[in-house]
């Protein structure tokens, strides 16, 4: 029998409220209070705390506030920048290429619920993987939805509302977001 944290990370209904999954996202929390608390010049020690949260393949900089449910599902490459404001709800993985900047109050999903207001009663979760690629700039109020693929170089407008595919070498933008020109 598969436990809630497996069917979590395998995109099946689970139970948020499970023992294990309470007890990692507060473990979470506490990690994120510690580093949204910080002054700006504790560089070294914000550093040591995202590095305990996330899982990063190169350098990168995460500006306070940023919130996550779990951060062990986050992976991000080199030269990634998140300005103030970032959420990411990784309940699922959410993989992102080098050289990847994220505009302030960009928020991205990886959590979602049942359509069917009876079986959302139930408790019941689920969740899609997000991934984006390298060399992409996300403008400022972005949402991400769950199941997305962002392709490589791709610039995504201020503001979108990203809830399908996007190709590489494309500016998309809008609500909901949408290609507008090659590059």
């Amino acid at each position: 029998m598969r436990s809630e944290k497996e069917k979590m990370l395998a995109g099946q209904f689970y139970y948020a409220g499970d023992e294990e999954l309470v007890k990692e996202r507060e473990y979470a929390r506490n990690l994120l209070f510690e580093f949204n608390h910080t002054r700006p010049s504790e560089k070294e020690k914000r550093m040591e705390i995202l590095k305990q949260l996330i899982i990063a393949k190169g350098s990168f900089y995460i500006e306070a506030p940023f919130y996550c449910d779990y951060g062990y599902n986050i992976i991000v490459g080199d030269n990634f920048y998140a300005n103030f404001g970032c959420t990411i709800l990784d309940v699922n993985k959410v993989t992102i290429g080098d050289h990847v900047l994220l505009g302030p109050n960009v928020q991205i999903y990886t959590a979602t619920h049942p359509i069917d207001p009876v079986e959302r009663l139930t408790g019941k979760e689920f969740s899609k993987p997000i991934f984006i690629g390298n060399n992409v700039w996300i403008g400022g109020g972005t949402i991400i939805c769950p199941g997305v693929k962002i392709g490589d170089h791709v610039t995504i407008g201020a503001g979108s509302v990203v809830t399908k595919d996007i190709p590489d070498h494309v500016v998309a933008v809008g609500n909901p977001c949408k290609v507008i020109r090659e590059i």
